[in-house]
């Protein structure tokens, strides 16, 4: 027979059901107008994919219902119909697709077994139905009291089929089967499965009630509790179970007598709340910070100067002089422990009197890293608290009580945090604090870091006193310059300098190829790395103070391993200079950054920056002009006042430079430092460009294995710089040979490793005449000869010897 054909996008019709569908495509609404006109029987079939507004005929299943339409109500676009399923068709040729799809069906037959086993599978799932519905299922009430009165059992399945909530592909599933006894095992399996969901959903819903009804008598009863105890003029009792418990952690948190009295008002205040008060709630959380604290905690220290050398020996690499400070500190807090134990006060820790280091140095050198070794080497807890960002006071001093949220700041949760009293405690980034409208924050941490006043530091939060007196505080910077001078003046200034080539490859592979074997699942295969390729990282991919690029080259090295390992391919077990270049590629860094020749107006200076000491070029160009000098290369004012007086300086000593008096009204200079993107500034360039200037004007080149820092004075005196052991590392690892310093910075050279003095030649100069002597070749400038008839500009004329 042909029919029109629907396609309904989710749920399947069952014969033996009846049903109201709501229809609002055209070609959905088409079909069923021309089947209610005609003898109203039509087939629904559902879509494999409810989302296509227009299926096509694969997108359909096989199997679908043949309908009886009883009535329609068509509305604006829509039309509900209220239809009747009769039997299951099956799809044999769509005939056509327009204006609604017509298909040619043939009508299946069903099996209907009359054995035992049918007849107890029907009762089996009329019996789980009539569960589901005690358990809440929804369900029609009238076709739920005919299914109970008896119904042959392919109906009965049909009907308990099309109220079960499952999915269209299970449904879809179940009209396929022809065998009364197969669907209803499958339809017993659904209902199974949601029945399974509907005990779950009762026994949350039973427990919550449960709750709220304990909730609501518990609150009914305390309340009848105060109106008696109010009625009969009889204090509040404070035996309740958690007063108790708090008043006994107030009890044993061995606070001092002001906090502890203070705990003991806020308890009281608890106390007396009402359950309901939300207040409640932030004296709790008041009452369990004043408890966590570490009031009476402390750890105690075994101070021991050759393990904690040996600690600190095995963790860290060279800072010989930080290493020496702090066996400086446990030597004293040893002979004070001492002192005081042989004077019967009683040794605590902390008793040395506060020292706060400041290490200082540019990123990777090992200043945070060093603070775990010494907690460890004190025996300590460590904490390490990120000040970098940080604009708002609250986060140093906490917040106040009255606000939503508040919260006590970073130094006393982070001594909460270590449950102790006397914890070595690291602020990282010092340098980097700011301040806005939300207050200063470094201002906040000169209570913290002052002796005088961290004995009884107070929080915003916990409004009472704690003593800070006893926790060793480290503090980081990349620069001193931003930290205020108030806070810097309770600093002890340690300097960490950028480190040598040596000591990158002794760090290397005594701390940092170990590390990142392990990080990287190698540690059970014994794969080494040469000397050699591990100098050729160092030298040809990496150049910085510090040693995180080199970690990272390595690791790098390493993730290359653990790729040809995981594939399966042959790896040798000792990593070559060869190997290294195959891993990372083309070296980015050549092995001499010095000027391959001598050039005349080009000076290699020494900059300090805070990622360590670099070196910089200083080109000078001699041009003709009025006089006029120019600076670029993004210099700051200082270093422009330093090129100023470096050009009156050569202006003034015109005759013993073989000038004439008035080279300089013919001619500009133009002073220019390259990468003129990176900012530049300081007094320390001041020899440098005075000999670039001299070059420049007198044709001598400069030996271009020279390299230069100092400031200059108007009559040729070179003043002290600083940063000279940061400048000298740049200069070694440059290829520089020979290193002009000024004479009163000699003192300054203990610093430096022996291995960079050794390859190094140091001139010390008290005047820039030394300077030129030392940086510039001695030719003189021959004179330019002209062509015949040709004249020599004014500049060039002015420049020649007198």
């Amino acid at each position: 027979m042909t029919l029109p054909l629907v396609p309904i996008r989710e749920g399947v019709v069952y014969p033996h059901t009846e049903i109201v569908l709501t229809f609002g495509r055209p070609k959905s609404n088409a079909g069923v107008e021309a089947a209610y006109k005609s003898d109203r029987k039509i087939i629904f079939v559902t879509q494999k994919d409810n989302h296509l507004q227009n299926p096509l005929p694969e997108d359909l299943y096989s199997v679908a219902t043949l309908c009886y339409i009883e009535r329609i109500l068509p509305t604006e676009g829509e039309i509900h119909a209220l239809v009747k399923g009769i039997s299951r068709v099956k799809i044999e040729e769509i005939v056509s697709t327009d204006p609604f799809l017509l298909a040619r069906v043939s009508e299946l037959e069903e099996t209907i077994e009359q054995e035992n086993y049918a007849k107890a599978l029907s009762n089996h799932l009329a019996s789980e139905f009539k569960k589901a519905v005690n358990l809440g299922k929804s369900v029609d009430f009238m076709m739920f009291m005919r299914l109970m009165g008896g119904v042959q059992a392919n109906e009965l399945v049909d009907q308990i089929a099309s109220s079960l909530d499952a999915k269209t592909e299970d449904k879809q599933q179940l009209l396929e089967l022809l065998s009364t006894a197969q669907r209803t095992k499958k339809a017993i399996e659904l209902l199974s499965q949601e029945m399974n969901v509907l005990e779950l959903e009762k026994s949350i819903a039973t427990k919550t009630q449960a709750k709220f009804e304990k909730q609501m008598r518990d609150a009914m009863l305390r309340e009848r509790k105060r109106v008696i105890e109010r009625e009969l003029g009889e204090e509040m009792d404070e035996s309740s179970e958690e007063t108790v418990e708090l008043k006994e952690k107030i009890r044993s948190a061995k606070m001092p007598p002001e906090v502890r009295k203070k705990a003991e008002k806020e308890l009281q205040r608890l106390s007396q709340m009402s359950p309901s008060n939300p207040e409640g709630g932030y004296v709790r959380t008041y009452l369990d910070w004043l408890i966590s604290m570490p009031w009476g905690k402390v750890s105690k220290s075994n101070i021991s100067l050759e393990s904690a050398a040996k600690i600190l020996d095995q963790d860290h690499y060279g800072l010989k002089k930080v290493k020496e400070r702090i066996l400086e500190y446990l030597a004293v807090m040893k002979l004070k422990r001492k002192n005081l134990v042989s004077s019967n006060k009683g040794a605590q820790a902390g008793e040395t009197g506060p020292t706060i280091l400041c290490f200082v140095g540019p990123p990777g050198v090992g200043k945070t890293s060093i603070g775990r070794s010494i907690a460890k080497s004190l025996g300590r807890k460590f904490v390490r608290v990120s000040l970098g960002g940080i604009r708002d006071e609250a986060e140093i001093r906490g917040h106040r009580r009255t606000y939503v949220g508040a919260l006590p700041g970073r130094i006393i949760q982070g001594i909460k945090n270590s449950g102790t009293k006397n914890p070595v405690f690291m602020l990282d980034e010092i340098d980097k604090v700011g301040a806005d409208f939300r207050g200063d924050p470094s201002s906040a941490l000169l209570e913290a870091l002052d002796p005088e006043q961290n004995r009884e530091f107070s929080d915003h939060y916990l409004e009472v006193p704690f003593d800070l007196s006893q926790v060793m505080f480290i503090t980081t910077a990349n620069m001193l310059d931003t930290i205020p001078p108030a806070l810097r003046d309770r600093l002890e200034i340690i300097n960490f300098a950028g480190y040598t080539e040596e000591e990158k490859f002794h760090i290397a592979s005594r701390h940092l190829w170990e590390k990142q074997i392990k990080s990287h699942g190698l540690d059970d295969r014994n794969f080494k790395i040469s000397p050699e390729a591990l100098y050729f990282i160092v030298r040809r991919y990496t150049r910085e103070a510090g040693v995180r690029e080199l970690d990272r080259s390595i690791a790098t090295v390493l993730r290359k391993v653990a790729k040809i390992i995981a594939s399966k391919k042959k790896l040798p077990h000792s990593i070559k200079v060869i190997d290294t270049r195959t891993f990372l590629g083309i070296p980015k860094f050549s092995t001499n950054l010095a000027e391959k020749k001598d050039e005349v107006g080009l000076v290699t200076g020494l900059a300090w920056t805070e990622a360590g000491g670099d070196i910089l070029f200083i080109e000078v160009a001699i041009m003709p002009g009025r006089g006029n000098l120019i600076l670029t290369g993004h210099l700051g004012d200082v270093m422009k006042e330093s090129g100023q007086a470096a050009w009156s300086y050569v202006r003034s000593r015109w005759k013993l430079l073989g000038l004439k008096e008035k080279f300089y009204k013919d001619v500009d200079v133009h002073i220019h430092v390259p990468e003129g993107a990176v900012p530049k500034d300081g007094p320390s360039a001041g020899i440098t460009l005075t000999t670039a200037i001299v070059s420049a004007i007198t044709k001598r080149p400069v030996r271009k294995d020279v390299a230069l820092t100092g400031e200059v004075t108007l009559r040729g005196r070179v003043l002290e710089i600083g940063g000279l052991k940061e400048k000298v590392i740049a200069a070694h690892r440059a290829g520089i040979k020979t290193v002009i310093i000024p004479k009163e910075n000699k003192k300054d050279m203990e610093e430096i490793s022996s291995k960079v003095k050794n390859d190094l030649h140091f001139k010390f100069v008290s005047h820039m005449d030394e300077v030129l002597d030392l940086a510039l070749r001695p030719e003189k400038l021959k004179p330019q000869k002209a062509a015949a008839g040709e004249i020599l500009p004014p500049y060039q004329q002015a420049i020649i010897q007198a």
